[in-house]
């Protein structure tokens, strides 16, 4: 009865029908607004949104051909040096001069190019077979610098022929003058010996670097080219004010392509 009287008391009450009807409070509803704008932005890039990926390896600044190890054919002692670091040879052109029993006898190089660097010295004794320099091969020292990586061969096979590449050179502040930039002219098919590296680089002591991990595989880099900078070439800064010079090392960042974040699979 106590039950009944209530629901009595309940229908002869008068509507309230003069009330406004609160569905939900602002705070609820600026919530809702900001969980579907995220949802929205979420949806919007899973559909048309792109991932990219790096890709690091070590390498050196270089040119196209290489460069190559000078042996004395003579053993004996250099009584003169007849070119500087830094000089274009010409193919043949005489650059030490060795005091052996038969009298002195030049040391020629082989094929022109710049000479990088001079390990003998006036005074100095040398044996046959010696290494004596490291000869760059070019034309012209002017001649655009390429960076040279070296890509563990798993990686290799990910970088596609027109990448971007960041270079940071090790004797250039990255916090100052920003990083190279490049892109990928040629990948390998092969990886490479210590042997066939150092016959490229001329420097047996880099390829035992480049090989610490395994045979890699070189990936060539061709510098973008710019008129506004001291070296000639495009930097995510302004750039060094003078020029870099080839066998610098660096340290490539490969841009592999973009992917999508998402497959979408549709029936």
């Amino acid at each position: 009865m106590q039950f009944r009287q209530k629901a009595l008391s309940k229908l002869q009450s008068p509507e309230e029908l003069d009330l406004p009807v609160r569905f939900a409070r602002p705070q609820g509803r600026l919530v809702l607004v900001v969980t579907v704008i995220v949802m929205a932005a979420a949806s919007f890039w899973a559909f048309t949104g792109t991932v990219s990926s790096k890709l690091s390896a070590p390498g050196i600044l270089t040119h196209a051909e290489g460069s190559y190890v000078l042996q004395t054919p003579v053993a004996g002692q250099v009584t003169a040096v007849l070119a500087e670091e830094g000089r274009l040879l010409t193919a043949g052109a005489p650059l030490l001069n060795v005091r052996t029993a038969q009298g002195d006898r030049p040391v020629r190089v082989v094929t022109g190019g710049r000479l990088a660097t001079l390990v003998a010295k006036v005074g100095s004794v040398v044996s046959t077979g010696a290494d004596v320099a490291t000869v760059e091969r070019v034309k012209d020292p002017q001649d655009p610098l390429v960076a040279v990586l070296y890509v563990p061969g798993a990686g290799a096979s990910t970088i596609p022929v027109g990448a971007t590449v960041d270079l940071t050179v090790q004797s250039v502040p990255k916090e100052q003058f920003g990083t190279l930039r490049g892109r990928v002219k040629a990948v390998g098919r092969t990886p490479q010996t210590t042997a066939q590296i150092g016959g490229f680089l001329g420097d047996g002591g880099l390829a035992e670097q480049f090989t610490r991990d395994g045979n890699p595989v070189a990936v060539l880099v061709q510098l973008d080219p710019s008129t506004s900078t001291g070296t000639g070439y495009r930097w995510s800064g302004d750039g060094p004010p003078d020029e870099v010079p080839s066998r610098t090392p660096v340290s490539g960042a490969v841009h592999l392509a973009v992917q999508r974040p998402v497959d979408w699979l549709l029936p």
